[in-house]
This record gives structure tokens, sequence and C-alpha cells, in this order.
């Protein structure tokens, strides 16, 4: 069953019904000629993720079948990172992560988060429509990020051009994103290594644990390369569902249901990140019913468990407070970085609300197309129309909050190093 495609871009859900027909464990297409295993059973999905006994992370058995031009190539690409480590390893590196990420104050992190997107809003409030996904929620995270790894506000657009050219289909272009990006980090570690900050990047060089150099950027990279797209990606799926639901009103502000009962819903429903969590067995084994040779791969479908009949979803779909969905996968790989993006997510969401309360979808749901691939669960585009405002408007708008503003004084200013507070506790 391919994963990849038109026709699974505009229906996912019919080729994970289509895969179930295999059983819990079916083959699916990743890329042409990429062939592997994908869990589509909730249960089996949670036996897998949270067995490290007969699983391995390590890709680079399996790497040499994946061809060097194949689209899914850079996922997989063993990196010394927690993302591919196994055991001691795994857990070395992601306290690293874990323990400075604890170190962000949840309040500076909500007032950055509102300090950019008062920036994006600039840009466009003043017109009356918007393309969410671009102008919006595929920038926004990268600069929260930007931020809170310790780097000038400057730097940022830098990041957002870089990583949107990393996923653009032509290969110049991919090829100088790709370029643009490896300065872009030189300069942020060399710039930290030179003077520490209140930032995440200072916090991973100067932890206990002593990451090297080498290891200091590769949970870098991991961190943008798992944490952007999906938080962009969950802004834009929220938005979707709160303009397009009957039990939203069709507007952000005006209906019945949380904003946080829209995230929830978009992450059972329309995982931002559909498919992932690759697992290797150690050796030949029989899982769920079917064999699967040493050092195969064996893909997790977020999307497909969490939209599994067995998955002990209630009927009627409501799950606010229901935080069972494997979305951000599960066990000791489970993303580390849930919390964070679900308050920029949110922070995000409720800063557009605040300003546009009458934004509607410009186009039939039912209009809206999907990036293909297998992997993320991306709009190409979420156009939307508003009442414009304006910088004079009575009352409060992106214009009068200011980043100088009294909102921003809890710590994090505008200068790199003193951005992000740290929590005492």
């Amino acid at each position: 069953m391919p994963l990849h495609g038109p026709e699974h871009a505009a229906d996912p859900q019919r080729s994970y019904e289509l895969l179930r027909r295999q059983g819990p464990v079916g083959v699916a297409e990743i890329s042409p000629g990429v062939l592997v295993h994908l869990v589509t059973d909730y249960q089996a999905a949670l036996s897998l993720l949270t067995d490290t006994e007969t699983w391995t992370k390590d890709t680079r058995n399996w790497l040499p079948q994946v061809p060097e031009s194949s689209p899914i190539r850079p996922l997989v690409e063993w990196r010394p990172s927690l993302l591919f480590a196994d055991g001691e390893e795994h857990a070395h590196l992601r306290k690293v992560i874990t323990d400075s990420f604890s170190l962000l104050d949840p309040n500076d992190v909500r007032v950055v988060t509102f300090r950019f997107a008062d920036k994006l809003l600039q840009d466009f409030a003043d017109t009356g429509t918007v393309d969410l996904v671009s102008q919006y929620a595929q920038q926004l995270p990268l600069m929260v990020f930007n931020a809170l790894f310790g780097m000038e506000d400057e730097h940022g657009p830098r990041l957002v051009g870089a990583l949107a050219a990393m996923m653009d289909t032509a290969p110049e272009r991919k090829a100088s994103g790709a370029q643009v990006f490896g300065a872009y980090l030189q300069t942020l570690y060399q710039t930290k290594a030179a003077k520490r900050g209140h930032d995440l990047t200072s916090w991973f060089i100067d932890h206990p644990n002593g990451l090297n150099p080498e290891e200091v950027m590769n949970q870098i990279i991991i961190i943008f390369g798992a944490g952007n797209e999906p938080t962009a990606n969950l802004i834009a799926n929220t938005c979707v569902r709160m303009l397009s639901d009957d039990r939203y009103f069709g507007t952000l502000t005006t209906g019945s249901l949380p904003v946080q009962h829209a995230i929830d819903e978009a992450l059972w429903h329309d995982s931002p990140l559909a498919n992932y969590s690759f697992h290797f067995p150690k050796e030949d084994i029989t899982f769920q019913g079917t064999r699967i040779p040493a050092h195969s791969p064996v893909m997790v479908s977020y999307a497909a468990a969490n939209t599994c009949p067995h998955s002990g979803v209630p009927a009627d779909g409501y799950r606010s407070g229901t935080k069972a969905h494997l979305a951000f996968a599960a066990g000791p790989h489970a993303c580390p970085a849930r919390d964070l993006a679900l308050l920029i997510a949110t922070a995000a969401i409720e800063r557009l609300a605040s300003y546009l309360p009458d934004i509607e979808l410009a186009v039939a749901p039912d209009q809206l197309t999907y990036r293909d691939g297998p992997v993320h669960r991306t709009l190409t585009s979420l156009p939307a129309r508003f009442t414009p405002l304006t910088p004079d408007a009575k009352g409060i708008t992106p214009w009068s909050r200011s980043s100088t503003g009294p909102e921003t004084a809890a710590g994090a200013s505008s200068t790199a190093g003193d951005r992000v507070s740290v929590t005492t506790s």
C-alpha cells in the first residue's frame, strides 16, 4: 500500500483502512521501491513503542537499502542523536534535552510566542486575507525555537527560509537550504560556545553529561527537524478544525468548545506527524502474527493507530482531556518536547483569535489539499479571511503590543541571552 502520491495525500484514512485488512501490521511503500512494515493497530503500536528489548532504533543496517535520492533518506540518515540511540546511550542524550527543557519557564515561552505571533500578524492583519500555513503556522515555531536556542531575532527569517528550501522538491533549492541551515547551526554553536546565555544551546553545552560539540549539534538538529514541522502542522490542523467544525460555530472565538479541545481533536484525528518511529528487530521475530526479519524497518502509524476501531476511544469522538493518543509516540522515545509544542500551538491560536475573532475559511474545507508524503500531515495552504485591522485601530492590536511593552517584561527581551529565564525550582 503506497503512503505517497496524490491518492494517499487526499485520503490517508483510505490507505490505513486498506492496510488494516492485512492485520495489525501491514506492508507499505513509503517512497518508490522502499518498503516497510507499518503498525496500524493502537495496542500493537503501544506494545512496540514500549518494548526496548526486541527493537533497536539504529538505522545503519537498513540504510544501504534506501536510495540516496529517496525523499525519505534525510529522515532516516543515522546521526549520533537520541532519535537513533538505544539503552544507556539514549538515556544519556535524552537527559540533556529533558533537563534543559525543564529550565524553560512556561510563562516566558508563552510571552516569546506571543511576541513573534504579533510580528507575523503585523504583516497581514491589515489585508483581510491570509494563508495561515505559509504566513503564520510554518514560520512561528521556528522563530520561537530560534529565540529559545539563544539566537538574535534577525536570524529567525534566515532559519525559516533555510528549512522551507530544504522541503522543496527542486534539488538545487534543497541543497541551498541545507547549506544555509548548516551555516546557521555553526553560527549558533560558535556564538554560545564563546558566550553562554540563559538558553537551550548553552544548557546543552554545560550539561553535566558532557556532550561533545558534534553531539550538541546533532541534538539541536533533531529538535529543529522533529519539533518544527509537527508543531506547525498542529497549529494549522487545529485551525482547520476550529474553522470548519459546527461545534465551534465556524470561528475561533465564538464556539462553545475551547482551543485545547480542538488541539486534542486534531491530535487524535489528524496527527501532525502521521507515520514515523522507525524500529528494527534485533533478530528474526514474529510480531502480531507477522514474520519480520532482523533489521527490517517497522514504522508506527500514529494516524492509523489513533483512529483504529480498537483504540478504546469513545464513539462520540469527544476526547477533551483524554491524552492517550499516540501523536507524540509513547515509551522511552516519546517526544521530549510535547509540553513545549502544545504550549506554542495553544499560544499561537489564542493570539490569532484575540486579534481576528471573525476569521473564517476562504474556501470550502473539502477544497483544502495536503502535501504528498508518508510522514507529515501538512496542508499546502490554509486561506482565510477576516475584517482587516489597522495600526491606528482602537483597542489592542498587534502593533500596540510592542516587544518593549509590559507584557514581555517577564524575561523575554529582544536580546539573546536573557530572552528565556531559568526557573528557580
